[in-house]
């Protein structure tokens, strides 16, 4: 259930890929790279939304936050697929994003309702695994749909999903918030949270280097479709191709939760970032000497992108050690400052598509080395270590 939570936002956004050339088309967009603004609108409604859902969580509890949000999703998908224009549909896109925001907080929230350090990174990985299904199989989805239907139809099963989703929540999640640790809203509670995870160096630490990962991922999602279509030529491969590297990312995660609590979530994720600014590097002279290769793209971008899942799972979970007693608000607001960053660093990635890798691989590069360096800064330069959590140590 909560895999299938998290995945109706990468299904909302891996499935419009293969509908973009049909988008610049209905709606006469002049430049091409405007339509990834299909994207990055879902983005930016999944990050305001981010913002409001921990703090409701925290007082009215996670399945009473849960079932209004999947029923708007839904509403809202059914409405983008009468959207009468391109600047209607983003501003649909973007509700959309709002409601589709709490899944990402909430399930987070669950998890961490019940475990705690490297069990929780190890949960997380499995549910990140468990979801990864849907980025192999949605660009592939929503070309089927293509070859009977317009490109609205993909809206309208949204939709449904969305339907399917809320019936479920209903019948089978219990609540998982403890009674003791329901927090009122009050606007100087909000606050005083806020500051505790703003002023926690460790934490942010980890939601920045984070946000810049997800920069990196982002960037390459908007673009994915035009590098299949007019860099390589091979938009008919596009599916095919796509789900390659979300099975990287997939089998990652599922490497992630079998060894993380042997070697900790630093340990793991910290090589993980050495390892994605050096593809990032690779990415650059392959794009500078074998422009058009498509075999040699897949297989450093699959390792690029399978890089992310073990550093996205893992920083997440250390990010949230230190509150348990506030584990809504603090998902919430680190969900907020991540996904804002990951949208806005990956629009301006995509924006910078101009027919070649050369764009996507410097943005990995800037975007791991950022990363790197926060983590450098909170943990004051110390990198590879292990630290126990309270549950190991009061043991």
């Amino acid at each position: 259930m909560m895999a299938s939570l998290m995945a109706i936002n990468a299904l909302a956004i891996d499935t419009m890929l293969p509908a973009f050339p049909n988008m610049i088309s209905a709606f006469g967009l002049n430049d091409a790279n405007q339509v990834q603004y299909i994207i990055s609108s879902y983005l930016l409604g999944m990050a305001v939304g981010s913002l409001f859902y921990g703090p409701l969580s925290d007082r009215y509890g996670r399945k009473a936050v849960m079932m209004p949000t999947i029923i708007g999703y839904a509403l809202f998908s059914f409405a983008c697929s009468y959207a009468p224009s391109f600047e209607i549909l983003l501003i649909l896109r973007i509700c959309q994003g709002l409601c589709g925001a709490a899944m990402g907080v909430l399930v987070a929230a669950v998890i961490r309702d019940q475990f705690e350090g490297d069990a929780m990174a190890r949960r997380m990985s499995m549910i990140f695994m468990t979801f990864m299904i849907v980025p192999i199989i949605a660009p592939t989805l929503g070309a089927l749909i293509l070859k009977f239907a317009p490109w609205r139809v993909i809206f309208d099963m949204f939709a449904a999903l969305g339907i399917i989703l809320a019936l479920w929540i209903w019948r089978r999640l219990p609540e998982t918030l403890d009674p003791a640790n329901v927090i009122p809203i009050q606007p100087d509670s909000i606050a005083r949270t806020w500051k505790a995870i703003i002023t926690n160096r460790m934490a942010m630490g980890y939601v920045l280097g984070s946000g810049m990962a997800q920069g990196a991922l982002f960037g390459y999602l908007n673009a994915s479709e035009q590098l299949f279509g007019e860099t390589f030529n091979a938009r008919d491969f596009f599916p095919i191709g796509f789900a390659i590297i979300a099975i990287g990312i997939a089998c990652a995660n599922f490497t992630n939760s079998r060894i993380v609590e042997r070697f900790g979530a630093r340990r793991v994720s910290h090589s993980a970032v050495f390892i994605f600014i050096l593809m990032g590097l690779l990415q650059i002279i392959a794009a500078k000497i074998w422009p058009n290769s498509l075999p040699l793209f897949l297989v450093l971008i699959t390792i690029n992108m399978a890089m992310i899942g073990f550093i996205g799972s893992n920083f997440s979970s250390i990010a949230m050690q230190p509150f348990g007693a506030m584990a809504g608000a603090a998902s919430s607001f680190q969900n907020m400052v991540r996904t804002m960053m990951g949208a806005v660093i990956g629009a301006l990635i995509g924006q910078q598509f101009d027919g070649s890798v050369i764009s996507i691989a410097i943005g990995f590069c800037v975007c791991g080395g950022m990363s790197l360096i926060f983590i450098l800064w909170c943990e004051r330069g110390k990198l590879f270590t292990r630290r126990r959590t309270n549950l190991e140590a009061s043991e």
